[in-house]
């Protein structure tokens, strides 16, 4: 349920305005709407601040971090992270003077230990050597009259000396440039700069010890930068500064007695403009166990839309267990969840219940259907194949009723999916119960189980009913008249007929989409089955063959789990998050309810 708000003006005094602030801040119920951009040098300062403390942290990182056996005080965790930043700075510093001195390197190797001082000494004695790089071709076109050594040569490139005793003796290349360095130089600063830059590391690695008492001076920095940007987001007029915010309808009077006591003016009124009305949701402890999935997601529903939680983890667990659709899958994630629950017991409980349920479901649907670890012997044990429902068996225990069970799995989607979207439509229509448009929505209910006939005749070649032509007529007319309600009804059924078609055509798509739900559970059934025939279906007659039927069980099996979770974001989410949203009217512009507080 989405928690009713009230926009909330707070007039305090001038003089009086970081008290105020902090004894609001303690109440922590009221959103802060800043009135102007908030400004200034000490905004700008614990920005530069935190950027600092953030780099800092990407420098020492977090792998291999040993927990300091001490506290550090907050005072001088400014100077811990300048030092941090101040030694990566210098080790980039040493990493491009290594990079250079490589490149050195690489040219002696290139051209051996000339040096020039060397090559000075021979200019001195009327020798004068230059140095070139050219293609291979060169070498058809070297001039007879010049004295020229090939000194290295690789796949592409010759590397040659121009020897004379004139000195404007030269080539029709580009000259190399010789180092001012020597060779012996330039490995005696490699390995120094190496040197240095591992006693940096060392150093860097002994300050990451404090990684756990810069995070904790990072969030009490947050805070104090939120401190500010909400004290110059305020508005002054003289003597007073107020400040505007939302907050629970509930909690208003919380904050009268606060405001009261403290002698602060305040006005409580509806909000004007929803889109600037963040959202709380509040809903009993087993619908909160979906929060996880929409924090995943970073979505939040806007104000004035809905509050879905009770819908998505209804449906998402049916479609969890259909795309899985393996008791046996269900049952390792049962254990794999006690086992992390073990492991993090300090953790908020709601994931781990979340996966419960949804584990709970796959192993009841992968019951129903037979199907453990897509085994067709493990299907036909007599304690098992009691439970299973033949028009949904994996393996279609009967085998001559194939087609129907297929058919009756996509008509089965098919309903699922019309049912999904009818919910959307009916809380719409309750949303706007005091209004005509409710009845648009009462439209689309019947158009969308119009659509569903439509998709059992087209495409399980069903009979399309008397009643559907009916539904299709009524809803058709209910939406183009109702969807934008005029007193002039015809113009009002004018402005909707334009798009209408197309409406009706999405809404066929959609209701056909949860046909997903069948092919990707078939296949996901199917690549089980066929991973244990690879390993086990002409028997296992020696320890290394049972060693390599177990190493394929495992790959196979593993993998077969990884793209049934990678199918449930894909497709399990998607249909919440698109097609009944989209029946729902639901753009997700929402943002989330962040108290000031401490």
């Amino acid at each position: 349920m989405i928690v009713k708000m009230q926009k909330l003006t707070l007039f305090v005094s001038a003089n009086h305005k970081d008290d105020a602030l902090n004894k609001l801040k303690k109440l922590g119920l009221v959103h802060v709407h800043n009135i102007k951009p908030p400004v200034s040098e000490n905004i700008t300062s614990i920005e530069t601040e935190l950027n600092n403390i953030e780099k800092s942290l990407s420098i020492i990182g977090i792998e291999n971090i040993e927990k300091s056996d001490h506290y550090i005080d907050f005072n001088k965790i400014e100077s811990l992270v300048g030092n941090i930043i101040s030694l990566s700075t210098k080790k980039d510093q040493l990493n491009n003077v290594l990079e250079e001195e490589k490149e050195k390197l690489n040219w002696f190797q290139t051209w051996g230990s000339v040096s020039m001082p060397e090559i000075e000494e021979l200019r001195n004695a009327g020798i004068y050597i230059r140095l070139y790089v050219s293609d291979k071709s060169y070498l058809k076109r070297l001039p007879e009259d010049k004295m020229i050594y090939i000194v290295n040569e690789d796949k592409y490139k010759v590397y040659l000396a121009l020897v004379s005793t004139e000195e404007n003796s030269t080539l029709d290349l580009k000259e190399e440039i010789i180092p001012l360095d020597n060779f012996e130089s330039v490995k005696d600063k490699i390995a120094s700069t190496e040197k240095e830059i591992l006693q940096i590391n060392k150093k860097i690695n002994d300050l990451s010890k404090f990684r756990t008492d810069i995070l904790a001076y990072q969030e009490k920095i947050k805070k104090k930068h939120e401190f500010a940007n909400v004290k110059y987001g305020m508005e002054n007029v003289e003597p007073i500064s107020y400040l505007q915010g939302f907050c629970p309808e509930e909690s208003a009077d919380i904050i009268k007695k606060e405001a009261d006591k403290e002698s602060w003016g305040y006005v409580f009124e509806e909000p004007d403009d929803l889109r600037e009305v963040p959202t709380l949701i509040k809903n009993p402890g087993w619908i909160r166990i979906i929060d996880p999935i929409f924090k995943f997601m970073g979505t939040v529903p806007g104000y004035q839309e809905y509050d879905i939680s009770m819908w998505f983890l209804i449906f998402f667990s049916l479609f969890f267990a259909m795309l899985i659709g393996d008791a046996g899958y269900g049952t390792l994630f049962i254990l794999l969840t006690l086992l992390a629950r073990k492991k993090f017991p300090s953790a908020q409980s709601e994931p781990f219940i979340l996966m419960y349920v949804l584990s709970g479901a796959t192993v009841l649907w992968g019951i129903l259907s037979g199907t453990w670890f897509g085994s067709e012997a493990i299907a036909q044990l007599p304690l098992f194949r009691h439970f299973v429902i033949p028009g949904i068996s994996s393996f279609n225990l009967s085998k001559h009723r194939f087609n129907d069970n297929q058919n009756i799995m996509m008509n089965l989607c098919f309903l699922i999916g019309a049912t999904h979207l009818t919910v959307a439509h009916l809380s719409a229509a309750w949303k706007n119960r005091n209004s005509l448009k409710a009845l648009a929505q009462i439209g689309w209910v019947a158009i969308v189980w119009g659509l569903y006939f439509l998709a059992g005749l087209l495409v399980l070649r069903h009979e399309f009913p008397a009643i559907a032509k009916w539904l299709m007529i009524a809803g058709i007319t209910l939406a183009m008249l109702f969807t934008n309600p005029q007193k002039n009804i015809l113009k009002g059924a004018a402005s909707s007929i334009a798009s209408l078609p197309l409406d009706v055509i999405s809404g066929f798509s959609d209701v056909v989409s949860y046909l997903r739900l069948f092919a990707v559970g078939y296949a996901t059934v199917v690549v089980a089955y066929s991973f244990n025939n690879m390993a086990i279906g002409s028997g296992i007659n020696s320890v290394f063959s049972g060693f390599i039927a177990a190493f394929i069980l495992f790959l196979g099996h593993g993998l077969n789990i990884l793209l049934g979770a990678m199918s449930i974001i894909v497709h399990g989410i998607r249909l919440n998050m698109l097609e009944f949203s989209s029946h729902l009217g639901m753009e997700w512009s929402g943002k989330e309810y962040k108290p000031f507080k401490e």
